[in-house]
């Protein structure tokens, strides 16, 4: 892996992160809705990668495509739905296990093959959040897991669909505006519960610019570099971060399990990736 390849893929699982953390505190502390803030964050995403483009506001527009706009709204809206009634915990390890398990299957399907050793380094990388997000585990509601469970084949999708996407800020900044347009529907669709919240909004809106936007243009960058099943491992940081991240911004207590499990994850994705580089060399 080349260092630009690493460089924007380490600022892409930090920009996940961020996210993950922007929205835990926004549907958990404050009262806006999952349909407004996800409004929010993919209009304040669309404008923040319509900024970054070049050209006629039309042209800017024409990029993108209706098929990757719906499987960024699926992941944007259901993300946001399902932690209405799911836990962190249990959101995070149904989102991570569908996303990893979405693109591995793509990638098997294409044709990749994955070394011994390279298992190892999937299966110690899952160990891993599941030992960080185990004690938190409880009976989830059918209705969120479901959700979460389409918000995670909707990440893994869009993030497949972007190994091919050409320029990745437009390309981006299509499907953003795209998807808004279908979260602005549900939103009006869903008028008589909408609950503003000024802190929420402020939230959805870096979320949506810094996070959502910027972190989805990044990852782009990376894609190309990355097969499938390296793109799917490396993802598996994500929760290993935010918890991390919650620890020294949320005031989240520390714990001899998320040392245990930043290890594992740490060590699984390191085998994953140094494999995959002896067998391109």
């Amino acid at each position: 892996m080349t260092l630009p390849t690493l460089t924007f893929t380490v600022l892409a699982m930090l920009a996940f992160a961020g996210n993950s953390l922007l929205c835990r505190a926004a549907l958990s502390q404050t009262s806006i809705d999952a349909a407004s803030f996800t409004s929010l964050r993919l209009v304040a995403g669309a404008i923040t990668l319509l900024l970054l483009t070049r050209g006629p506001a039309a042209r800017r527009l024409a990029h993108g495509n209706w098929p990757s706009a719906l499987a960024l709204f699926a992941y944007a809206a259901g993300f946001s739905f399902a932690y209405v009634s799911l836990s962190t915990a249990t959101g995070a390890l149904l989102l991570f296990a569908s996303v990893q398990t979405t693109m591995l299957c793509v990638a098997l399907w294409r044709g990749e093959r994955l070394r011994a050793l390279q298992w190892c380094g999937l299966g110690l990388a899952m160990s891993g959040v599941v030992v960080l997000l185990l004690p938190g585990l409880e009976q989830p509601a059918p209705l969120g897991s479901a959700l979460m469970i389409g918000a995670g084949i909707g990440w893994g999708v869009y993030s497949l669909r972007g190994q091919r996407a050409g320029d990745p800020i437009a390309v981006n900044a299509g499907n953003f505006a795209r998807a808004s347009l279908v979260a602005a529907v549900l939103s009006l669709a869903l008028w008589p519960s909408t609950r503003f919240d000024w802190v929420g909004a402020s939230y959805a809106l870096a979320s949506g610019a810094l996070a959502s936007g910027l972190g989805y243009a990044i990852w782009y960058r990376a894609l190309p570099a990355l097969s499938a099943s390296a793109a799917a491992g490396v993802q598996l940081s994500v929760p290993v971060i935010a918890a991390l991240g919650g620890v020294l911004l949320l005031g989240e207590t520390a714990s001899p399990r998320l040392l245990i499990a930043a290890i594992s994850v740490i060590a699984g994705l390191g085998l994953l990736l140094f494999v995959r580089r002896q067998r391109s060399s």
